[in-house]
């Protein structure tokens, strides 16, 4: 239980790497809201966790939308009394990406919004409730391609550089509020989303080629999201994760 009694706030809960999420840390002893933009994914996440024996709730929120992820985090308070985790989860590449020359700019301003700006949205509104609950844990979702050359990605390889240069630069800030910031940093991760793509996207699949251990699993990247929600991590902050099978290395 290594998530007794700390409320927890996960953002794209519905799918993926933040539904392996939202289960295990409420097998851990967590009480979780689902943020979810997609209603009935998010609403299977909780029922899933509810059978298990968990408490959990979900709010439909599109994380580019400002007073919906305020929204969220009031809706959380008011539910389960305050925030101890906030997992900023969402985010993803498209097709539709490419090198800075021929990218649409419709694509870079999406990955903005989504990633970057998402993530602000979630801690602007979800720190001051942490602040008040005497701490907690911010973990934020950057990419592979934020630590290393990755071509035809070149919008979302901007947007998650954002990420973790945003993560270094609240864990100073916040540091004296005993509130710790990090971020993961996943390799392509076998959602069915990311299934798909690989299917598709030429460029992707090569660089996949160089993995060392093979490809992660969502739960793979919850695992490391529990280490920085717990305790355990009390002394970690502004660091950036690595869960990529070694192909920042190799």
């Amino acid at each position: 239980m290594r998530l007794k009694n700390k409320v927890a706030l996960i953002t794209g809960g519905g799918a993926g790497i933040g539904r392996a999420s939202a289960v295990l840390f409420s097998s851990e002893g967590a009480r979780v809201v689902v943020a979810e933009r997609d209603t009935a994914a998010g609403e299977d996440t909780v029922r899933e966790i509810i059978a298990a024996g968990g408490d959990a709730i979900f709010v439909q929120t599109d994380v580019t939308e400002d007073l919906q992820v305020k929204a969220a985090v009031e809706r959380t308070v008011e539910v389960y009394g305050g925030i101890d985790v906030l997992y900023n989860n969402v985010g993803g590449s498209t097709l539709r990406d490419g090198p800075v020359t021929t990218a649409p700019f419709e694509e870079f301003w999406s990955k903005i919004k989504i990633d970057v700006f998402g993530t602000w949205l979630g801690c602007h509104y979800a720190i001051p409730k942490m602040i008040e609950r005497g701490g907690g844990s911010v973990i934020n979702t950057t990419s592979m391609v934020a630590l290393m050359g990755t071509p035809s990605k070149d919008a979302y390889t901007a947007a998650k550089g954002a990420v973790a240069s945003l993560t270094r630069s609240m864990a100073v800030e916040f540091g004296k509020h005993k509130i710790r910031v990090n971020a993961l940093a996943p390799a392509a991760t076998l959602t069915d989303r990311v299934v798909k793509i690989l299917e598709q996207d030429g460029v992707s699949a090569k660089i996949a080629e160089n993995y060392l251990l093979g490809y992660p699993q969502p739960i793979d990247i919850a695992n490391a999201a529990l280490y920085l929600a717990s305790d355990e991590s009390r002394v970690t902050t502004g660091q950036i994760l690595a869960i990529d099978s070694g192909i920042t290395i190799s």
